[in-house]
């Protein structure tokens, strides 16, 4: 009987240690992605326009050994310039991250995080300038990897940099009206400054 109670309150103190690590909160970052246009006649080149991303994430820690994940759900914005022209991408981003933590005293801390994530478009403008026969559309879904490095404050509040390497290109092709070349767009990488508060 003495063996199943305490037992009993081992498994009590482990899944209270369990939902003590899991955190809930807002996250919001600075986009320094590269997203490309390039090709054709006149041999265009872009440049990344900074945006931004906010939205909630989730962390779930396995005590002890601060190994655990991240996720969040993000309103993500980026763009590039090009031929004096502006286009801007606004997507939803989900990105998926396995996560490794230390904490000194629970004062501050470093992580690691690295994982795939999906973006969906909501809406994007289309790449297209005078003399070209048909526009390159930004394409619906997109995938890629997360490598990101960070510190934590209090246990709450984190600080980081995310590089972000696309996997599948954001446009599909356009062609110039005369020279009939072919405008691709590039898939996107380029570091994410971020910080989040988890309650």
């Amino acid at each position: 009987m003495k063996r199943i109670i305490l037992v009993a309150a081992l498994a009590v103190c482990a899944f209270g240690n369990v939902q003590a690590q899991f955190g809930w909160g807002l996250k919001a970052g600075v986009n320094l992605i590269d997203a490309k246009i390039s090709g054709g006649a006149e041999n265009l080149e872009s440049s990344n326009l900074t945006g931004f991303q906010v939205g909630p994430m989730i962390e779930l820690m396995v005590p002890v050994i601060g190994i655990g994940v991240d996720a969040a759900v993000l309103y993500s914005q980026d763009g590039f310039k090009v031929a004096g022209e502006e286009f801007t991408n606004r997507n939803l981003l989900v990105p998926v991250n396995l996560k490794y933590k230390l904490s000194f005293l629970g004062l501050i801390g470093a992580y690691a995080t690295a994982g795939p994530y999906v973006k969906l478009k909501l809406s994007s403008d289309d790449f297209s300038l005078a003399g070209f026969e048909s526009a390159a559309k930004a394409k619906s879904f997109g995938a890629g990897l997360n490598f990101g490095l960070g510190i934590e404050l209090l246990s709450h509040l984190q600080v980081g940099a995310n590089y972000q390497l696309g996997l599948t290109d954001n446009y599909g092709e356009a062609t110039v009206s005369d020279a009939k070349e072919v405008i691709e767009g590039k898939n996107s990488k380029g570091w994410v400054i971020s910080a989040a508060y988890l309650f």
